[in-house]
């Protein structure tokens, strides 16, 4: 039988309990400081909190107050990062530049936080006023 050859053998990590919560708080912390990214993760997936951005996480009639994974965890320190993008950004790097930078480095430069648009012909966003924004 194919099953003989399986060994069972003591667990030589976790995948969950107060570590795991401490590798998610330290994301968390990393990227949007220790307020804003432990109320953050105390929302994931709560009754008055929001969805996780990251997965479907089934929502359990009698939650836990850490209802969240690692993975979810990174992707709610993303959303409520710190990190700004400013006008300067989209002055520094032309279009053709960014198309070549990876998606987590493009993640890692933070939110916009100010209205750009993309001309016709122009090689750099450029900043608008959210007047103009609302107008396109």
């Amino acid at each position: 039988m194919a099953d003989s050859k399986i060994k069972v053998s003591r667990q030589r990590s976790k995948a969950g309990g107060l570590t795991a919560v401490a590798n998610a708080m330290r994301h968390a912390i990393g990227k949007a400081g220790p307020v804003r990214g432990g109320k953050a993760l105390l929302n994931t997936n709560q009754a008055d909190g929001f969805d996780c951005p990251g997965c479907a996480w089934p929502e359990a009639e009698k939650r836990s107050i850490a209802e969240f994974c690692e993975n979810g965890a990174k992707a709610v320190a993303d959303e409520a990062t710190t990190s700004k993008i400013t006008p300067a950004f989209f002055e520094r790097y032309s279009l053709e530049e960014l198309r070549s930078k990876s998606g987590k480095w493009l993640n890692a430069q933070g939110r916009l936080c100010h209205p750009m648009v993309l001309r016709e012909g122009d090689t750099h966003y450029s900043a608008i006023s959210w007047d103009e924004a609302y107008d396109l």
